[in-house]
Formats: C-alpha cells, sequence, structure tokens
C-alpha cells in the first residue's frame, strides 16, 4: 500500500506522527468509453464553447454559480487563504460512544499507521480507546477539504480514520411519508420476528461476495481467450401481494438456506402454522 501523506494526531498536547492509508478500493472492473468505427479510446478535453478551443490548465480559476449562468470568480491563493485545520494534521476534539453516530454520517475509511518516533503515543491512545469504549471525534483536512472524522480501533493493533459528512449535509427525513396504513396482526409479527431469527447470527464479511462482479469477471476471462459467452437472465422472483403468504415462502427459503449453510433448522413445534 502507499501511503497518502505523513502526518499527526493531535491528542492534547501529545502529537502522534503517523501514515495514512486509504482502507478500501474499489473492485468492479473499469470500462473505457471506445469510438465504435475504429475502437479507439475516447479522449475528454477541457473545451471553452464560448473560445471554441482547447483550454490549458494553467487558464482555468475556479467559479461559484450564484444565478443561472451568472459566476463569482477565485483565484487558488484566495482560497488558500481560508481558515482551515492545521494541514495533515488529525485534530481530537471529543471522545464518544460510537453507538451514538448514527451510520449515515460515515463516509470513507483510512488506516493509521505510526511513522518514526509515534509509536509508543499511537499504542497510548489506541488503550486508552479501547478501556475507555470510546473513539475520538477529530477534525482533518485531507485536499484542501475540511472534514470531521473519527478515529477508532480496527481490530487487535491499527487506529482507522473515517470522515464523516457535517450534520447540514445530511438530509432530513422528516418530508418523507412513512406511514405503515393498517397495523399487522400478531401472526404476521410472530412471523416476521421468527423469520428475523433464522436470518440473525454473527457477521461475516468473508460470507457476502458480488455475484454481479464475479459473473463479469469471467466474461472478461472468456472474452480474452476468445471462448463464447452465454448469458443467462435470472428468473424474476414471483411476485406475492398477500403478506401473511409472503412471510411463509420467506420462512420456507431461510429454513432451505440454513439447511445448505449446516445450521440446525427451527423444530416444528416452534414454526408457524
Amino acid at each position: 500500500m502507499r501511503s497518502l501523506w505523513k502526518g499527526a494526531i493531535s491528542f492534547g498536547l501529545v502529537n502522534i506522527p503517523v501514515r495514512l492509508y486509504a482502507a478500501t478500493e474499489r473492485k468492479d472492473p473499469r470500462f473505457h468509453y471506445l469510438h465504435r468505427v475504429c475502437g479507439s479510446p475516447v479522449k475528454y478535453l477541457k473545451w471553452c464553447p464560448y473560445c471554441n478551443k482547447e483550454v490549458q490548465a494553467k487558464e482555468i480559476v475556479w467559479g461559484y454559480e450564484y444565478e443561472k449562468g451568472q459566476y463569482l470568480v477565485f483565484q487558488e491563493d484566495e482560497l488558500e487563504a481560508i481558515p482551515s485545520p492545521a494541514p495533515r494534521t488529525i485534530v481530537i476534539e471529543d471522545f464518544v460512544d460510537i453507538r451514538e453516530i448514527d451510520p449515515v454520517y460515515f463516509d470513507k475509511t483510512y488506516f493509521l499507521e505510526p511513522a518514526e518516533g509515534g509509536q509508543r503515543a499511537y499504542a497510548l491512545l489506541r488503550g486508552a480507546m479501547r478501556d475507555s469504549g470510546r473513539i475520538a471525534v477529530a477534525r482533518v483536512a485531507i485536499r484542501s477539504k475540511e472534514s470531521l472524522a473519527t478515529v477508532r480501533q480496527y481490530g487487535e493493533d491499527v487506529l482507522a480514520m473515517e470522515t464523516m459528512f457535517w450534520p447540514d449535509e445530511v438530509r432530513s427525513a422528516a418530508a418523507l411519508s412513512v406511514q405503515a396504513g393498517d397495523e399487522a396482526g400478531e401472526r404476521e409479527a410472530q412471523m416476521a420476528r421468527t423469520l428475523v431469527e433464522m436470518l440473525s447470527g454473527a457477521f461475516d464479511p468473508a460470507k457476502y461476495r458480488s455475484e454481479r462482479r464475479e459473473r463479469l469477471e469471467e466474461m472478461i476471462r472468456a472474452k480474452t481467450e476468445g471462448r463464447r459467452v452465454e448469458t443467462v437472465r435470472p428468473p424474476e422472483a414471483a411476485k406475492v401481494v398477500d403478506l401473511l403468504e409472503a412471510l411463509k415462502v420467506s420462512i420456507a427459503g431461510a429454513e432451505g438456506r440454513r439447511a445448505r449453510e449446516g445450521d440446525n433448522q427451527v423444530p416444528a413445534s416452534e414454526r408457524p402454522h
């Protein structure tokens, strides 16, 4: 892995030098647009329709559209002069219980590695958060963008940082219509609880995989080897309108899944009839 930058965690008066690494990566195959006629990759240009010519990077400035077609122009040095957190510094402000943070706030995850001379302080912060059961809330600037962030223990030894959305960036759900209408009966409620229980278990990320990506990668291999690929559309699921019937079908499917995975099935005496 290649580090994105070297900086520090500011923890009170303690300074912990760290390296920042992206913790995740997309695995989907990347496609390019090609010209159908000759097969060449399509090239994108920065083009000015008024001057009718390509624009070079040195000729470009930042513009904010305050009205339709009307822009305020900003120079690079103007934007750089705006106060922001210390560059490449993760400034811890509070320690909170992670259960108090709704996942909607989380954006992107990074690994933090102690740099030279920072191992002891790194372990100190990691141990303090582990013993207290809390995580750190911090501010950080990455590529000139200021973000709210959390720092937490990941696994046994590593600290991870999640950048977060600011509160005013999370949309309100107040305008959504979520009226349930008629309440479900006790029989449906019991079957729903049974279904949830049958599908419950410990989270094991290794059991999940992208079936679409696997099929796409197989298609790419086949095309590379000159083999023909037969594409078969999966059958559409039958539409079940009745809630009670839908629950019965779902429970039967869950029983079959548990049997395939080698789990104990729900005893017949406990199954809804």
